[in-house]
């Protein structure tokens, strides 16, 4: 699968070494080939390369969090799923203080400038 990755990174280092060593060449060019050439072409395939994988990865996050079982837990192994390890937990408690989040403070600062 990296096999195209690898052989892209392989060129564009080779055209960055021919462009170090030529007669009119420099370093900065020679970095710049091999980064404009190379890493960004390269990292963008690998990532693209990379979706599906991740959308299973998702997909099976979802489908273990919808059980209400830890990811990884398999049943059969000596412990059996009880009714507290499959019941949902809150992912944000609720607010102990019963205050609304948009009530007015008391003591404002008055904006610089101005007089009250």
């Amino acid at each position: 699968m990296y096999i195209v990755p690898i052989g892209w990174l392989y060129v564009a280092l080779m055209m960055a070494v021919a462009e170090a060593t030529g007669t009119s060449g420099t370093i900065l060019g020679a970095i710049v080939t091999f980064v404009l050439y190379g890493m960004v072409p390269v990292a963008l395939v690998v990532y693209l390369m990379g979706s599906p994988a991740r959308k299973r990865a998702i997909r099976a996050r979802e489908a273990g969090s919808e059980t209400g079982l830890e990811p990884g837990f398999e049943p059969g192994l000596g412990e059996k799923p009880g009714p507290a390890s499959l019941s949902p937990q809150p992912s944000n408690p609720p607010d102990a203080g019963h205050h609304s989040s948009a009530a007015p403070q008391i003591d404002r600062v008055p904006p610089v400038g101005k007089e009250s």
